[in-house]
């Protein structure tokens, strides 16, 4: 019975480790002119790209995240009663369920044999998988592009997606939007060009 006892443990242990793992990293890639002195400066509000509900209360958690980030780089919020700012972030999110189908049957079969000097045996192992269908995930992208209020160009833009089980907190937008914020302005501006991957 030991062994009985050994796989249930083992499978159990499996089981645990699977609730319990880490969520993937968050991918990130920046975007900016060689010339970054405009950026870091002065005041910016964070606004819906076109398409964008911004009344929504997704849209203002993360637009929220994003504020806190742009405050601690180094910008200012315009002053109470001011509707103009030197410097825009617009801001486009997207959030996506995604199902994993199973790839392979639960179920499978291994055949093994061997032969010695007293002599030789087959034997058939069953393997059972019961760990269920794949969990369902949560993609969430985003985009920030920040622009001269006055000018209209494009000073620095910034991309994040970020997949996490759809049961897990961070699948929830008010942790999700901190870490995707966090991830995005880590080591402002960033290398222009480059893809990273923020834990």
């Amino acid at each position: 019975m030991k062994p009985l006892f050994a796989a249930i443990a083992a499978l159990g242990l499996t089981s645990l480790s699977a609730c319990v793992a880490p969520v993937g990293p968050v991918e990130v890639t920046r975007f900016h002119l060689p010339d970054t002195s405009a950026l870091e400066q002065g005041s910016i509000v964070v606004e819906p790209a076109v398409g964008q509900q911004g009344n929504s209360l997704e849209f203002r958690s993360f637009a929220a995240a994003i504020s806190r980030e742009l405050s601690r780089i180094g910008y200012s919020r315009p002053a109470a009663g001011n509707n103009s700012s030197d410097q825009v972030a617009v801001l486009a999110l997207e959030r996506d369920m995604l199902r994993p189908a199973r790839g392979d049957s639960p179920v499978s079969v291994g055949v093994g044999g061997n032969a010695g000097s007293y002599g030789s045996g087959v034997g058939i192992g069953i393997g059972l998988d019961l760990s269920g269908p794949p969990p369902e995930m949560i993609e969430t992208r985003l985009s920030i592009v920040i622009r001269d209020r006055a000018t209209g160009q494009t000073l620095w833009e910034g991309r994040a997606r970020f997949s996490a089980r759809s049961r897990s907190p961070l699948a929830q937008t008010q942790l999700g939007a901190a870490k995707m914020a966090e991830a995005l302005f880590q080591d402002f501006p960033g290398r222009s060009g480059e893809t990273i991957l923020v834990k």
